[in-house]
């Protein structure tokens, strides 16, 4: 990464006019402002704009990251007029903004203009601040810690800390009232991307209808982005002053979202936020954001009321809020399994389907369920072992890893198709073998080869389709028989496939490994699922033990009834 560092930025302070000039559109100018904690809004204002000293200019202002997307940017374009301004709601706090402005004129034209910047600041109801909260809990080392746990967070003594400095702003509500609620989160760390988020007296918060509670969920160290956030809110309903009331909920980055009973929209200067709501009818709401961006998050909680209804300034409701940072979210579910996988530094967990294995046991296919099985561990592995930096997992030599891994991925195609063609037992288990030995083969000989992939699938495809025109001339009926088969099962796993082999063969390059190898793994599992033939009605999967059983009896029979001749 190349990286231009610009130096000797001009600072904008607040309620301060800063004079600036452009001397050409070629070289745009750059400034930055400090956001304070609890700023509401932010008023940028650009004024007596001229061009040469003459008329009005046309100039474009962006606000925010300019390597951020367009839609996180906030424009502010002035031309022809000498003022303009632009208002943003939740700017991010505890941070510097970038502010680039480019002149559109003519190449010969200097622009001139003043800018300036107004802060409004929400007052909160607490005089202890967030920031602060988290430093003194930092800071404190000899509180016994919570619970008595090894991993919990300990809780220091809380100074009376006034608000931070913003200027000559204006609070958003009279000097003797408040805009939002504090309601402290301690942070307990329990294993990699794993963090559980406690409530001080808590968990059931109250949610006022005049103003918005404020959690924050501390994810700025470094660690956390790789897992997964959980968020679950729960309504007391008897807590629920109003019948027809609401609680809306919403979860942002960088800052929290402060008109909620105004606008009800969920998101910030530069965020769109995650948005939550329970009601009487409906007491409970899950979100799920995976890999959550660095940062202080923010959940604001407001009642809503419904339009018309006088007695909803007083109106208050309980809320239990949990929430967790988990490396993987319900643990994968049944057929899932969670990985920790460390890519450039940066670790981060993840779901590997093991659904395959899963089907081909429910079907009674152990061969080709144990070769899902060998296929899925030694792939794990082997990506968990191929990961640029110095932070790998291999568990052994690293060309073993990658030989094994190819040599089931082969091996899987092979007898998955060799099952799709329902030839005899005995032949299907040669057929097993003697591919097995002749597909390791090859991989020695060039493991990176396209025909180790392509020669095994075309084989195993003309056994298939002469052991289906076989089955048809026998049954004088197309095979398989049901069109069920084919339209919801067999062609969907053909085009699936096809996509794979030809995403492996043909568009696989250094620059886009990551993706298209990806890509191959869902699809070829997925193909399994839908390929495999099902399950023989006719036949028990457990009959070999059943005989073994009844040969015994018969055998102890024969005995008793010889002892009894004697």
């Amino acid at each position: 990464m190349f990286v231009l560092r610009l130096v000797d930025v001009p600072v904008l302070q607040p309620d301060i006019p800063l004079q600036q000039t452009i001397a050409s559109p070629a070289r745009p100018l750059h400034v930055k402002i400090f956001i304070p904690e609890y700023t509401a809004t932010m008023q940028f204002t650009l004024r007596s704009c001229v061009v040469n000293s003459t008329k009005a200019c046309a100039i474009r202002v962006m606000l925010g990251s300019i390597m951020l997307p367009q839609s996180f940017q906030k424009i502010l374009s002035c031309k022809g007029t000498a003022d303009c301004s632009l208002v943003l709601h939740s700017p991010p706090w505890e941070k510097w903004l970038q502010i680039m402005a480019e002149n559109l004129g003519t190449a010969n034209a200097s622009v001139s203009f003043e800018m300036i910047a107004f802060f409004t600041a929400c007052k909160p109801g607490s005089t202890n601040s967030f920031l602060n909260f988290y430093n003194s809990l930092n800071q404190s080392q000899s509180t016994p810690a919570l619970g008595g746990g090894r991993n919990a967070s300990t809780l220091g003594m809380l100074g009376n800390t006034t608000l931070p400095a913003v200027g000559a702003a204006n609070n958003a509500s009279d000097p003797g009232t408040f805009c939002l609620q504090n309601q402290p989160v301690i942070r307990e760390d329990l294993d990699v991307a794993s963090v559980r988020f406690r409530v001080i007296n808590g968990p059931s918060i109250p949610v006022h209808s005049e103003f918005p509670t404020l959690l924050l969920f501390n994810l700025n160290t470094g660690m956390d982005s790789g897992g997964t956030l959980v968020v679950n809110l729960l309504l007391n309903e008897t807590s629920l002053s109003i019948g027809n009331a609401s609680v809306f909920a919403c979860m942002t980055a960088a800052s929290p979202v402060l008109t909620l009973n105004t606008t009800q929209n969920c998101s910030t200067a530069f965020f769109q936020g995650y948005p939550l709501n329970v009601t009487g009818s409906s007491t409970e709401a899950t979100l799920i954001i995976p890999y959550p961006e660095t940062d202080n998050w923010f959940l604001s909680l407001q009642l809503i009321c419904p339009r018309g209804q006088g007695e909803c300034n007083k109106a208050k409701a309980k809320v239990t809020v949990s929430t967790y940072l988990s490396p993987c979210f319900d643990d994968c579910g049944t057929y899932g399994q969670c990985s920790l996988l460390r890519r450039h530094g940066y670790l981060y967990a993840g779901c590997s389907c093991k659904a395959a294995i899963a089907v081909a046991l429910y079907r009674y296919y152990l061969v080709e369920a144990s070769v899902y099985t060998y296929t899925m561990f030694f792939s794990t592995f082997y990506h968990a072992c191929d990961q640029p930096g110095v932070a790998v997992m291999c568990i052994m030599d690293y060309d073993t890893l990658q030989y094994c891994d190819f040599l089931g991925s082969v091996v899987a195609i092979w007898v998955t198709i060799l099952c799709m063609a329902r030839v005899k037992k005995i032949l299907k288990y040669v057929l097993f073998v003697l591919g097995t030995l002749l597909i390791a083969m090859s991989l020695q000989l060039d493991r990176r080869g396209i025909w180790n992939m392509m020669g095994p699938c075309l084989f195993a495809l003309i056994i298939m389709i002469m052991a289906w025109v076989y089955h048809g001339v026998k049954r004088r009926h197309c095979y398989p028989t049901s069109w069920k088969r084919w339209v919801f099962y067999l062609i969907p796993g053909i085009i699936l496939a096809f996509v794979a082999i030809s995403v492996y063969a043909f568009m696989e390059t250094n620059d886009n490994y990551y993706y298209t190898h990806s890509i191959w793994h869902i699809l070829v599992a997925s193909s399994v699922a839908f390929l495999l033939p099902p399950r023989d009605k006719h036949k028990n999967p457990w009959a070999w033990s059943q005989k073994l059983i009844c040969r015994y009896q018969i055998c102890k029979n024969d005995r008793e009834e010889l002892y009894a001749v004697t």
